[in-house]
C-alpha cells in the first residue's frame, strides 16, 4: 500500500505549526513549569526563616544598606526549585572571627559541620562553612560564605559604602522544594 501524497504535506505543516507555537510560547511554558515547583512551599519557607542563626552575628557586624531585611523565598529558574532564607552582612574584622562565631552558634542550634568543611578548615581557617541538621534532615543546609565582587555583580546587587569597611558574607538556610524523594541535598562539598 502506498502512502497518500497529501498526508506528508499535511504532517509537515502540522509539525511546523506545532514547533513554531512551541518556540513562541516556550518561554511562557518554561516559566510556568519552573514556578510550579514553588507552589505550596510558603510554610516550609517560614520554617527556614525561623532558624535563629540567621539573626545571630558577631559584635561589630553591619547590616548593609539594601540588605536590612531577611531575604526568603523559593527560587526555581535553574532546575529543581530551592527554598531559602538568608541574611547578608558586612564584618570589619578578620574572616576567622566570623568562622569561629558561626561554628559555635550553629552547633548550639543543633547544626552539624560537614566532613568536607572540617577538612577545608584544617587547610584554611577562613574557609566557607556548610552544616546540615544531621540524622533524618540532611536535606536542610546552613551555609556561611564570603561574598566577592563577582558574586555581587552576578546578582546585579548595588553595594553600599558598608562593603568598603569590611568584607561581605552571607548566612543562608536552604532546602530543596521537592519532598517527593528522600534523597538529601546535603552540602555541596
Amino acid at each position: 500500500m502506498t502512502p497518500r501524497k497529501g498526508t506528508g504535506r499535511c504532517a509537515a505543516f502540522l509539525l511546523t505549526t506545532v514547533l513554531a507555537t512551541g518556540a513562541l510560547a516556550g518561554c511562557e511554558l518554561l516559566d510556568a513549569a519552573s514556578t510550579s515547583g514553588c507552589e505550596g512551599t510558603e510554610s516550609r519557607v517560614d520554617k527556614l526563616k525561623s532558624y535563629g542563626v540567621l539573626d545571630s552575628r558577631p559584635t561589630g557586624t553591619i547590616l548593609p544598606q539594601g540588605f536590612e531585611d531577611l531575604d526568603a523565598g523559593c527560587w526555581a529558574d535553574s532546575g529543581e526549585a530551592w527554598l531559602y532564607a538568608e541574611r547578608t552582612y558586612v564584618f570589619p574584622g578578620d574572616r576567622t572571627e566570623v568562622i569561629q562565631y558561626y561554628r559555635a552558634a550553629a552547633e548550639r542550634e543543633g547544626w552539624k559541620l560537614s566532613r568536607d568543611t572540617r577538612q577545608a578548615l584544617e587547610k584554611d581557617p577562613s574557609a566557607s562553612l556548610c552544616f546540615t541538621r544531621g540524622g533524618t534532615d540532611d536535606a536542610t543546609t546552613l551555609d556561611v560564605y564570603f561574598l566577592t565582587k563577582a558574586t555581587l555583580d552576578a546578582e546585579e546587587t548595588e553595594t553600599g559604602p558598608e562593603f568598603a569597611s569590611g568584607f561581605g558574607y552571607r548566612v543562608s538556610v536552604g532546602s530543596a522544594a521537592s519532598t517527593a524523594d528522600d534523597s538529601p541535598a546535603g552540602c555541596s562539598d
